[in-house]
């Protein structure tokens, strides 16, 4: 009988962090008399975006956190956004900022970006928060790969000196992800479009994180026997929801795998809410003028 990979849950280990955020945040509010909060910016009316911005103001209220979502149509102006941005920067009540992407094209999304503070930039886009991150400064990061990072330590296995290889170069996934694992003290391959002999790359890795939209890409010949896998695609087919990662191949070779959807998904909404409470307690530090 083969063995099976041990699923890594990240909707056990989201609802965890939570619990703990929502402690942390409780606190916040007794010793600071108000709450923390996030606003939330939603231009034009695309119903994935939506429904990404219910599952954080859900996330939010179970851990405590004060949501503000603006929404407004998609012929908003440029000045009429940057307008928005520059007020909640300003607010007292706004501890963290994000942009709901992707914006209307007629919208320049780096600049709207960049227009925000860094201090509460918790999407961890800012070019300012990317360079801390890059050169080793704490930061707040991407979602997506600190929720990564944590999934990996909960397996129970040592990242150090491990051989990590991330399939994906994107600015929210693959860089970062990179970057974090560096921190781990891992050796780290990024692989991508021109990457040659990608299977022989990837069969050395002891920790594989696909990242590149393409459905069960990564075939169980490209893993090596007792990875850690993890499988960051989000590709709908047919009505259903699947991986980078062909699960049914690489649960019978790896050591643990996270699985499509339950995986990395709950992790991102989560340590969204963990950049908040960061990005409020690093305000009180620095007190705004």
């Amino acid at each position: 009988m083969e063995k099976q990979a041990k699923i890594i849950d990240g909707r056990i280990l989201s609802t965890k962090i939570r619990e703990k955020l929502k402690k942390e945040a409780t606190k916040f509010e007794k010793k600071n008399k108000r709450p923390i909060g996030i606003a939330v910016v939603l231009v034009g009316e695309d119903p994935a975006s939506q429904t990404y911005v219910k599952n954080k103001v859900k996330a939010c209220e179970e851990c405590g956190i004060k949501s503000f979502v603006i929404m407004r149509p998609a012929e908003t102006s440029q000045d009429e956004l940057d307008q928005i941005i520059r007020d909640l920067n300003e607010s007292i009540e706004v501890d963290g900022i994000l942009t709901q992407l992707p914006l209307p094209k007629h919208l320049d999304e780096n600049h709207v970006l960049d227009l925000i503070d860094p201090k509460k930039d918790v999407d961890g886009f800012h070019i300012q928060n990317a360079g801390k991150l890059f050169v080793g400064q704490d930061s707040l990061v991407p979602c997506t790969p600190a929720g990564i990072v944590e999934l990996i330590k909960s397996t129970g296995k040592r990242m150090e000196g491990k051989h990590a290889v991330i399939i994906g170069r994107s600015n929210i996934v693959g860089k970062p992800i990179a970057m974090l694992l560096l921190a781990q003290n891992c050796t780290v391959t990024i692989c991508h479009s021109r990457t040659k002999n990608l299977a022989r790359v990837t069969k050395r890795a002891d920790i594989l994180v696909a990242a590149i939209g393409r459905r069960e890409f990564v075939t169980g010949g490209m893993i090596k026997r007792g990875a850690v896998v993890i499988d960051v695609g989000i590709n709908r087919h047919e009505g259903k929801l699947y991986g980078d990662v062909n699960y049914d191949q690489a649960s019978k070779i790896a050591s643990h795998i996270t699985p499509v959807p339950g995986g990395v998904g709950p992790m991102t909404i989560t340590m969204l809410m963990s950049n908040t409470i960061k990005a409020a307690q690093a305000t009180l530090e620095t007190p705004q003028k």
